[in-house]
């Protein structure tokens, strides 16, 4: 009896892992102008963008106009501006006046962006990236495609402190887990509850917290404040292609140097959440005689331990000494970082590192490696150190899309245009 050979992966020009905000910027630009489209691979089983994370109140901190197209095609089809008149909700939007708006719409835009494109493969996890004379991209039952080009947008894991044991503490959760916990214990808002983490997501955590009537809340942060996002108008030309071509031309110690004085345009907390909680605070004193929320910067937790139901943390302060606090409910806000790279132990050798053991990333977002460039790996949201903080940003999504397209299609298909510049860095 004649036997069938199994099917041939299908062969790609470039193909894409993850199915994040970064690469449906890159389909969406490359829709008409790569052959065959943009697939893109994701392990979720369907839209998705942060669930955990997409409270009723919790708002994006970049303009509803640095979405996945419009600023370097605002008539691409799969603008949010599209979205809204698509969805039938243009008119509603825009008499919410919302200052920023929610991440759940974002959420559903991603969501209604993929649907449009129809490229998405979800479900489908790469557990690793080989390379022969092209590129396989090798799931749980084997092969699932090949390319001759790919670009990695795997995004992030949540960091949690190294005083913490692999498999976690019983009571402790992190804060994109904090909603269900919350709904599957009823009593879970009794009692002292702990936040740690000084940023937007630590904020957005107490809030929830507040907003559920918990009234013992210790919010602990590493920073001696808790800071708020810089938006101002200097802060904001970090965020545009032409601070990106300087910064990514300086010595690597400056750039490391501008990352760290930066940060606060990036990792802070909005003002509206901090005027939030601190309003919290006055009118639970007026109406309880106590603040729901113990705001304490300058606390480094260093070591943590569970016992009969109640998690310690003892804890370094900036200004010397250490305490312990406790409570049964401890909520993990400590940023996160990026996810590993699925590469072959062959391929990996063939990758140039840095200083630090991380790929070198060139200033089109690939990194450099042996069969550069008829074979292209292009790296998304890895570039903090080599492009600036609006690489891992949302803020310039279509430029880094465009930069990566202009070089797969060896072409300017795109120009990027920033002329008007008003601050000479140094």
């Amino acid at each position: 009896m004649p036997t069938t050979e199994p099917a041939r992966p299908a062969h790609h020009f470039v193909a894409g892992i993850g199915a994040g905000p970064a690469n449906l910027s890159l389909a969406a630009l490359g829709e008409d102008l790569l052959p065959g489209g943009l697939p893109l691979f994701e392990r979720q089983p369907g839209p998705a963008w942060h669930p955990g994370l997409l409270g009723a109140h919790s708002r994006l901190q970049t303009s509803w106009v640095k979405d996945l197209v419009t600023l370097v095609d605002p008539r691409n089809r799969l603008s949010f501006l599209n979205y809204l008149v698509q969805t039938g909700r243009i008119y509603a939007f825009l008499n919410a006046q919302f200052d920023a708006i929610p991440r759940v719409e974002y959420a559903r835009y991603l969501g209604w962006a993929a649907s449009e494109l129809g490229t998405v493969r979800y479900g489908t996890a790469i557990h690793e990236i080989r390379f022969a004379d092209r590129f396989e991209l090798v799931g749980a039952d084997g092969p699932v495609a090949t390319a001759e080009h790919l670009v990695l947008g795997l995004g992030t894991h949540p960091e949690v402190p190294p005083c913490l044991p692999p498999g976690g503490l019983p009571g402790v959760v992190l804060a994109e887990r904090l909603d269900a916990t919350l709904a599957g214990d009823s009593g879970a808002t009794g009692g002292q509850v702990i936040v740690v983490g000084g940023g937007q997501t630590g904020a957005e955590a107490v809030l929830s917290l507040v907003r559920r009537g918990v009234r013992d809340i210790r919010w602990l942060g590493r920073r001696h404040w808790f800071a708020p996002l810089d938006d101002s108008p200097p802060a904001n030309d970090f965020y545009r292609p032409a601070y990106q071509r300087f910064f990514h031309n300086l010595p690597d110690d400056v750039r490391h140097a501008y990352v760290g004085a930066q940060v606060l345009t990036s990792d802070g907390v909005s003002l509206e959440t901090l005027q939030e909680i601190y309003r919290a605070n006055y009118e639970g004193y007026l109406r309880d005689g106590r603040a729901p929320v113990m705001i304490l910067p300058g606390r480094d937790v260093v070591r943590a331990g569970a016992r009969d139901g109640v998690v310690t943390l003892w804890c370094r302060r900036a200004s010397g000494g250490s305490e312990r606090h406790t409570a049964h409910l401890v909520v993990l806000a400590t940023g996160r970082r990026p996810a590993p790279l699925p590469l072959s132990a062959g391929l990996a050798e063939l990758v140039e590192l840095d200083g630090a053991g991380d790929p070198i990333v060139d200033h089109d977002y690939s990194i450099r490696w042996k069969h550069a460039p008829r074979h292209r790996i292009f790296v998304q949201n890895r570039g903090r150190l080599s492009h600036g903080l609006a690489d891992p940003n949302l803020s310039l999504l279509p430029v880094r899309s465009a930069i990566i397209l202009n070089t797969l299609l060896d072409r300017p298909a795109f120009t990027i245009r920033d002329e008007q510049v008003y601050t000479m860095w140094a």
